[in-house]
């Protein structure tokens, strides 16, 4: 990822104030509550094209470590390398290392089929069936299917910033206006997409995470979601390379109540990836598990309220707040850390970790004139999310 790294002794950077296209709004430091970390932290907020999005800037022994940060995902990735250097600048840094050169592009990236998680939850609509490609890589698979079928409504789901760079590159070079794509996490995304409304989910050559299975996009949570959102005789399609992923993913499926699956062996598809092409060169056997739904279920309701109305005492707060993780039956709350903003009394950030065991969500809560509000966007409206928005909201009062 971007990053730039530059000596220390620099200007201060003045907020409010704008350079270059980007605009700054504060800075805010690590209170560093819990301890944990030896140098100083501070979040920058910055803001382009009406996105707003937070660095992390770390201090070194001799240097400080300017990048993006891990919670506040932005794209496309040249907003990213457009703050890092607008801050750079501002401040006068002497640069000793960066990677944050912008390419002069022939072709530029059509940012309108790439949307924020907020417009699927208040304003997508569409009368024409879904597909979902989970983890699109290149984008082929994605791209042949938008072509071979242009009345279906494609939604790419891609956590890899160049992937989704290079997709809409391509959706502006061959004119393909079905795809819509999403920096975001599929297991949290499928939450909140109607039920009974998509004809396929396609899953093609996953991460394995054999030494972390947590993180795999399959599991019963997840079949669940699938199964929710699918159609009547909609498919959820696992395609792997991987023997050990396809053995667990199969064990998943052949445990549920009810359905039908249908195992293929080196099934060859109109279109492959170059990665697919090198296995089968190589060898290789790719494994195809398909699942099938036989079921409807209830439209979902996602009226949720996740709001702060009572006023906060930021500067209170931080001084008595629990820094002990919270367990309830279905949901936990952990506060990971707490900036304060400079040169603005009572205000800060809260970091926060929350949610559901299996997918936690991490994010911050800003605090300005004893207002709160969730930065950058609001938590995904599940019932585990709520849970936790609520106990903090109680923690908030205390």
């Amino acid at each position: 990822m971007p990053h730039i790294v530059f000596d220390k002794y620099n200007k201060k950077l003045e907020t409010p104030s704008k350079k270059d296209g980007v605009g700054f709004n504060f800075v805010a430091k690590s209170f560093n509550f819990t301890q944990k970390k030896r140098n100083t932290e501070y979040k920058i907020c910055a803001f382009k094209d009406e996105k707003e999005f937070l660095l992390t800037l770390r201090e070194k022994d001799e240097s400080y470590l300017l990048k993006a940060d891990k919670v506040t995902r932005v794209s496309p990735l040249h907003l990213i390398k457009d703050a890092l250097n607008s801050y750079a600048s501002s401040i006068e840094a002497n640069i000793t290392f960066s990677n944050t050169h912008n390419v002069n592009q022939k072709v530029k990236p059509n940012q309108g089929y790439l949307k924020d998680i907020d417009y699927f939850i208040n304003d997508f609509e569409t009368k024409r069936e879904i597909q979902i490609e989970i983890g699109f890589g290149s984008g082929r698979h994605l791209l042949h299917q938008a072509k071979a079928n242009p009345d279906i409504q494609f939604i790419g789901l891609e956590i890899h910033s160049p992937s989704i760079e290079q997709l809409l590159k391509q959706l502006e070079i061959q004119n393909i206006d079905n795809i819509l794509v999403v920096n975001y996490d599929a297991r949290l995304f499928m939450e909140f997409i109607d039920s009974n409304k998509v004809g396929k989910i396609f899953v093609h050559f996953p991460v394995p995470w054999d030494k972390k299975p947590h993180r795999r996009i399959f599991s019963n949570a997840f079949i669940n979601e699938a199964l929710r959102v699918l159609k009547l005789e909609g498919t959820l399609e696992l395609r792997t390379d991987s023997r050990k992923y396809f053995d667990y993913c199969t064990q998943l499926l052949t445990n549920l109540s009810t359905g039908k699956i249908v195992i293929d062996i080196n099934k060859d598809l109109p279109i492959s990836s170059k990665y697919e092409d090198r296995w089968k060169l190589q060898g290789k056997n790719i494994y195809d598990v398909t699942l099938f739904c036989n079921q409807e279920d209830k439209a979902i309701d996602l009226d949720y309220d996740f709001t702060f109305k009572d006023d906060i005492n930021f500067d209170e707060i931080i001084k008595t707040i629990s820094t002990k993780a919270i367990v309830g039956e279905d949901y936990f709350l952990h506060i990971e850390d707490i900036f304060t903003i400079e040169d603005k009394k009572d205000s800060g950030l809260i970091q926060i970790t929350f949610g559901s065991f299996d997918r936690p969500l991490s994010k911050y809560i800003l605090v300005e004139n004893k207002k709160a509000k969730y930065f950058q966007d609001l938590p995904l409206p599940t019932s585990s999310n709520m849970k936790a928005h609520n106990k903090f909201k109680k923690m908030l009062k205390a």
